[in-house]
C-alpha cells in the first residue's frame, strides 16, 4: 500500500527512526541539565567580605566575593542559568557549538558548562582581550574568535552560528530572562541571607555593575519583589552607553568605542539591561576604577578585576554621603573576578602609561576619605 508515494512499511520505519532520534535526545537533555545543575549543587555560596571601616562610622561595606565560583568570577552564575535557559528551550543540541559573544568571564564560564555537557564552544571577542582570558576560555576546551571592532561581536556571532549550524547564547539579550530573579539561591538572595545576623540586615545600598545588566536587574527585581527599601545603583565606565541612556531616557544611546574595563560598559544599551529597576547610577573614570581595585589590594590584600575597582570607587562614595549626613547602616558591592586575569592591564604601570591614565590623583581621594571620613575635593 502506498501512502502519498511511500510504502507503509518506509513511513513506519521512518516514524520509528524518528521516535528512536527524539528519545536519544530527550536522555541527553536530561543528562545535560542534571549535570548543569549537579555542579550548583557542588559550589558553596560565595563569600560576603567586609571591608575596614572605621566603627565610629556605624556604617559597614561588604564585597560579595563572586571570584571563588568554579571559574572565578560572577559570570558563574550568569553561564550556569543561560545553559538550563537554552537546553529547556530546545536551543543547545547534542553535537551543535554553543557560540557567545563575550570579553572574557563569560565566555570562561560558557566554556566550562559547555565541556561538562559535551558540546563544543566558541567565544565571539574584541581582540584586546586579556591573554590571561584567552588562555582560561582555552584551558576549559573553548576556541576563540576575534574581531577588531568590539561593535561587531554580536552580528559575527549569529553569523557564526548560522554558518555551523550551532546556538549563539546571546547574553546581552537573555541575561535578565534567564535568571530567576525571584528567589532560588540567586544573587540577590544570598546577599540577605548573608546580612541575617548583621547590624544593618537590609542594605541602604547595593551596587551592582554593569556588562549585560542582568546582575543590576535580578538584584533590583527581587528587592522590589521582595518590598526592601534598598536602592541598587549601578556604576558605568568610561566609553559606555549605560549611563547616557539612563540619564536621558535613551534606549537608542551608543558609543564609538569599547570600554577599558573588561566584563562590563557596552557601546550600545542592551536588551538586558532595565533602567526602570534601578534608583542611580554613577560615571566612573577608568583611573578611579583602578585606583580603587589597588587600594582593595592594599587594604584587604585581595586584587580584582577593574569592574571590581568601579563598583568599589562608587561604594565608598556613598559611604561618604552616608557618613556626611549621618546616616547608619550597610552597602553591597562585589568582586566579580580575580585580579590575576589582569596582572598586565590594571596592575602594569606600563599599561597605564600607554593608556594614559594617572591614577594617583584618584588613589588620594580614596586614601584621603579613609583617613578623614570626608571625600576631599578632586584638586584638594
Amino acid at each position: 500500500m502506498d501512502i502519498g508515494g511511500k510504502r507503509a512499511a518506509d513511513v513506519v520505519a521512518m516514524t520509528l527512526d524518528t521516535d528512536r532520534t527524539d528519545l536519544d535526545y530527550r536522555a541527553w537533555l536530561k543528562e545535560a541539565v542534571r549535570k548543569v545543575q549537579a555542579d550548583a549543587n557542588r559550589s558553596a555560596d560565595t563569600h560576603l567580605l567586609k571591608f575596614p571601616l572605621p566603627e565610629e562610622w556605624r556604617i559597614d561595606l561588604y564585597l560579595k566575593d563572586e571570584s571563588t565560583h568554579p571559574t572565578g568570577s560572577l559570570k558563574h552564575r550568569l553561564a550556569r542559568s543561560l545553559f538550563l535557559y537554552g537546553l529547556c528551550n530546545g536551543w543547545i543540541r547534542p553535537g551543535k557549538p554553543v557560540i557567545e559573544a563575550s570579553s572574557g568571564s563569560t565566555a570562561v564560564s560558557e566554556a566550562y558548562f559547555a565541556r561538562l555537557i559535551g558540546v563544543s564552544f566558541v567565544a565571539v571577542m574584541p581582540r584586546t582581550t586579556s591573554a590571561e582570558k584567552i588562555r582560561l576560555i582555552e584551558f576549559h576546551g573553548g576556541r576563540c574568535h576575534f574581531v577588531d571592532d568590539p561593535r561587531k561581536v554580536y552580528e559575527e556571532s549569529a553569523a557564526l552560528a548560522e554558518r555551523t549550524g550551532g546556538h549563539y547564547m546571546d547574553q546581552f539579550t537573555y541575561a535578565e530572562r534567564a535568571t530567576d530573579w525571584r528567589g532560588n539561591n540567586n544573587i540577590a538572595e544570598s546577599v540577605y541571607q548573608q546580612l541575617r545576623l548583621e547590624r544593618y540586615p537590609e542594605p541602604a545600598w547595593i551596587v551592582a555593575t554593569a556588562g549585560t545588566g542582568g546582575t543590576s536587574a535580578t538584584i533590583a527585581r527581587y528587592v522590589h519583589y521582595m518590598q526592601y527599601d534598598t536602592r541598587i545603583c549601578v556604576p558605568d565606565p568610561e566609553n559606555s552607553c549605560f549611563f547616557d541612556g539612563w540619564t536621558r531616557g535613551d534606549p537608542h544611546a551608543a558609543t564609538d568605542r569599547g570600554s577599558r574595563i573588561e566584563g562590563i560598559g557596552r557601546p550600545r544599551m542592551e536588551p538586558s539591561f532595565v533602567p526602570g529597576a534601578i534608583d542611580r547610577m554613577m560615571k566612573v573614570p577608568d583611573a578611579a576604577s583602578i585606583a580603587a581595585v589597588r587600594a582593595l589590594d592594599t587594604v584587604m590584600g585581595r586584587k580584582a578585576g577593574g569592574s571590581t575597582g568601579t563598583g568599589l570607587w562608587s561604594a565608598l562614595k556613598i559611604v561618604a554621603e552616608m557618613v556626611a549626613a549621618g546616616e547608619r547602616g550597610s552597602v553591597v558591592t562585589l568582586i566579580c573576578d580575580p585580579g590575576d586575569r589582569y596582572l598586565d592591564k590594571y596592575y602594569s604601570d606600563g599599561w597605564l602609561a600607554e593608556q594614559g591614565l594617572d591614577i594617583a590623583p584618584y588613589a588620594a581621594e580614596i586614601e584621603g576619605f579613609l583617613a578623614t571620613g570626608r571625600w576631599p575635593a578632586p584638586d584638594a
